[in-house]
């Protein structure tokens, strides 16, 4: 099996749209995914899974119920499962995510922002 280095910008290049999260790489049942966000999200929340967000570029802002935090390049947070939050990005923000396999990027909420179907790049 051929192992290969993962370049983030080359990944962050292949892809325009956002919040369509794309996996690039995958261990112990967790993947590794990568996402362009701008805009606002739908508040949701996770059932079952802790979800990490990672900024690479941009800055991110976190809403929760009774707080707002602000990510910048270079900083993470881990949301845990059962906790409400709504992402948005005044302007596009590139963002590493770390969460199991099986995690929908909208939770407990459907609808048109959901992605069944992640792609691999």
């Amino acid at each position: 099996m051929a192992i290969s280095k993962v370049i983030l910008s080359n990944k962050f290049d292949a892809f325009t749209e956002h919040w369509s999260p794309k996996v690039v790489g995958q261990l112990n049942g967790q993947s590794v995914k990568l996402a362009k966000l701008k805009g606002s999200f739908v508040m949701h929340h996770h059932e079952d899974e802790d979800e990490l967000f990672f900024v690479i570029e941009g800055r991110l802002f976190i809403e929760l119920e009774d707080q707002t935090l602000e990510l910048n390049p270079g900083e993470f947070v881990i949301i845990p499962r059962g906790i409400n939050h709504r992402p948005y990005a005044p302007e596009e923000v590139k963002v590493m995510l770390f969460e199991p396999s099986t995690t929908l990027n909208t939770g407990n909420k459907v609808n048109e922002l959901t992605v069944n179907n992640l792609d691999h790049i």
